[in-house]
């Protein structure tokens, strides 16, 4: 059976995007390269999720950073079986005494989430790119690495580290067009009980395809000087950034 393959319209559309369109069909199926492609892509993304965070060769690279020797924490989830299947306990802390409390403005948290492998590739290199952008303007804590771990979590953290803002770096759940997307959750005031409203989210930053991680840094610095001239973070505090205009009276700008 002759397979037909995309015409040049959908193929110049395809270079633009990472979604799957135009694959083209034999009969009324796929042709067998885009179905080897699909499946390739969704052995990627089990593989981000299952495979573990190596957390001594991650260690020694924050450390190399500059802020101070990064503490391990992880949560009350005793594996990734049970992290997958039971989300509450990747929001609660199991010991966090390796944390030396003090009073800083700002705390980092590097958390595997759902894709290890995004924090890997991305986290170290985001941490730099953040402590350049803000290193001048703000008091910062050791950075903490959490494994089995929720953006929740991060909240319970940033209490035992004594923060006024607290950042959590973390795994994206893969996708089948990408495997190791990075996210930024920004708590103002963390305590434990912080809805997600509590919090503003930088999102799908893994360069060169998404955001790039001075990109990001800049958009973190608008938000971190939103927040302590509002007094709080989450939905009342918008990333006007690149925005030309207010779109409310609430909003802070951050440009």
């Amino acid at each position: 059976m002759t397979e037909i393959e995309p015409t040049d319209f959908w193929a110049d559309l395809r270079l633009s995007t990472q979604a799957r369109i135009g694959l083209g069909r034999t009969g009324d199926s796929l042709p067998t390269r885009r179905v080897l492609e699909l499946r390739s892509a969704h052995a990627a993304a089990r593989d981000a999720v299952h495979t573990p965070l190596e957390v001594d060769s991650f260690t020694v690279a924050v450390e190399r950073v500059g802020i101070g020797a990064p503490a391990v924490v992880t949560s009350k989830a005793t594996s990734r079986a049970e992290y997958l299947r039971r989300p509450d306990l990747g929001r609660q802390p199991h010991d966090l005494s390796s944390i030396t409390p003090g009073e800083f403005d700002i705390g980092f948290v590097l958390s595997d989430g759902l894709s290890p492998r995004a924090l890997t590739d991305h986290g170290t290199s985001m941490l730099e790119a953040l402590v350049e952008e803000l290193a001048d303007l703000y008091s910062m804590a050791p950075p903490v690495i959490a494994t089995e771990a929720r953006v929740a979590l991060g909240d319970h953290i940033a209490e035992a580290m004594g923060v006024r803002t607290v950042v959590v770096l973390i795994g994206e759940r893969p996708g089948l067009s990408v495997a190791d997307s990075l996210g930024i959750y920004l708590t103002h005031l963390p305590a434990p009980g912080r809805s997600d409203a509590d919090r503003n989210c930088i999102s799908n930053i893994h360069p060169p395809e998404g955001l790039g991680y001075r990109q990001s840094a800049k958009i973190v610095a608008g938000l971190v000087r939103g927040a302590r001239s509002l007094g709080r973070s989450g939905v009342a505090l918008k990333d006007t950034s690149r925005a030309d205009v207010l779109e409310s009276s609430e909003t802070i700008t951050l440009d």
